[in-house]
């Protein structure tokens, strides 16, 4: 494993830093116990480079704050490219489903791992991990250690059904929704609500984990109109839409995550922008399996907040948030047949939620490299970071002042050891589940 170059103090300069109020270039920023201590246009002051352990020379590089993947599945890390034309119930009941069936803790602890090493080398400093093997307390306990080990922030949103193939007893979930809020309190995890879909879960397990997770500070988060099947099921359900349904409940409001919401209709969006709810777009994925194209536009006309997700890699199939940015803002703008529907500025923006680089704000950002035939020359810096990278031209990455990847070297995990051992436990993985 390399070694952590100093966290104490580290200097940034001769690069473009995207600040609140625009970018500057060149510009400086010095570190100092996990705050911004100083920050500017030009030269750094004199002494900086002496009084920091670690000096950045950042030219045609872009510093921006850390990115947020919105919406992932860490356990689908072990289930790449198995999508092979499959609409969304196929993929689940024939893939992905059986799959995760057969998780053992450590194969979960090792797909944990992997998800969260490709978020930092993409830039996602804050994930947001659905998780769905939850068959033991261990095999959750393990994916929240290996996010604060790796030191990234995480929230887990431990899905549950309480209705169908692999239900749980509402009991059961409720008492461990509990008992994760009260085990995992630190700064950097988090536990949130996360029932898997509306036609999955009943109106009392929905209310009730709901309420505890207001209770606890905390959010849910939710699939929902993801694929025409989901809408068909709902109509003959409840006679409504699910979030006509989430509405009737009381549960649609400003502590729900809607992932995907790729089949709202003008009344849905209306409901959504009138509850404050969040929306959760996952592009990719939706191209992937075939599912839609989410009405992004009508969203933001409304004023609905929209995060992004890259979804799992089983869907995706990678977890390359700069990819899911570019997707974004594309089918904004084919959706519509307008090339203004959605700037780079925006989309950008979408995936930051809302962290600024400022002095005393959090010492979370990443350092991306503009040195290569993709995005030079650099006439704006929006426009080459949406439209011209990928994960792979992140550099560095450092959260709360920790340095988590150095100069395309990742600090927190032994990665060669890691993948090595991740694609012979797949070997195992298929061979239990029949898929050999």
């Amino acid at each position: 494993m390399n070694e952590v170059p100093s966290c104490r103090s580290v200097l940034i300069y001769g690069t473009a830093v995207l600040l609140p109020d625009g970018w500057i270039e060149p510009g400086y920023i010095y570190l100092k116990h996990g705050v911004v201590e100083q920050l500017g246009a030009g030269d750094a002051p004199q002494g900086l480079s002496q009084e920091a352990d670690t000096v950045i020379h950042a030219p045609n590089r872009a510093v921006v704050p850390g990115l947020t993947n919105a919406h992932t599945h860490f356990a689908q890390t072990f289930m790449r490219g198995l999508a092979s034309g499959r609409p969304l119930l196929r993929w689940l009941k024939e893939r992905i489903w059986p799959l995760q069936a057969a998780f053992t803790a450590d194969d979960m602890n090792l797909a944990a791992r992997l998800g969260i090493l490709e978020n930092i080398r993409c830039g996602a400093t804050h994930i947001t991990d659905h998780h769905k093997v939850t068959y033991t307390p261990e095999h959750t306990h393990v994916v929240c250690k290996a996010a604060d080990d790796m030191g990234v922030y995480m929230t887990l949103a431990r899905s549950w059904s309480d209705i169908g193939a692999g239900a749980e007893e509402p009991r059961q979930i409720l008492d461990h929704l509990a008992s994760l809020y009260s085990t995992w309190k630190g700064e950097r995890i988090a536990i949130a609500n996360g029932p898997l879909a509306a036609w999955r879960c009943s109106a009392r397990t929905l209310l009730e984990s709901h309420e505890l997770a207001l209770n606890n500070g905390s959010f849910s988060h939710i699939h929902i109109a993801e694929s025409l099947d989901e809408m068909e099921m709902s109509g003959e359900k409840y006679q409504m839409s699910p979030f006509a349904w989430l509405d009737s409940l009381g549960i649609l409001d400003a502590r729900m995550q809607l992932v995907h919401a790729v089949w709202a209709d003008e009344h849905d969006v209306d409901r959504i922008a009138g509850s404050g709810a969040i929306v959760i777009h996952c592009p990719v994925s939706n191209e992937v399996l075939g599912s839609g194209i989410a009405p992004l536009s009508t969203f933001l006309a409304r004023d609905v907040r929209i995060l992004l997700g890259t979804d799992g890699p089983a869907s995706n199939d990678t977890q390359d948030i700069f990819e899911t940015i570019k997707a974004s803002l594309l089918l904004s703008r084919v959706s519509t047949h307008n090339a203004n529907s959605l700037s780079p500025t925006e989309a950008l923006h979408m995936a930051l939620d809302g962290r600024r680089i400022e002095k005393g704000g959090a010492a979370d950002l990443i350092i991306v490299n503009l040195d290569h035939p993709r995005a030079t020359p650099v006439h704006d810096y929006d426009s080459a970071l949406t439209l011209c990278c990928h994960g792979s031209d992140v550099e560095t990455v450092i959260v709360d002042g920790k340095i988590l990847m150095y100069d395309n070297k990742v600090l927190v995990e032994d990665e060669e050891s890691l993948l090595s051992e991740c694609r012979e436990r797949v070997k195992f993985l298929r061979e239990r589940v029949g898929l050999e």
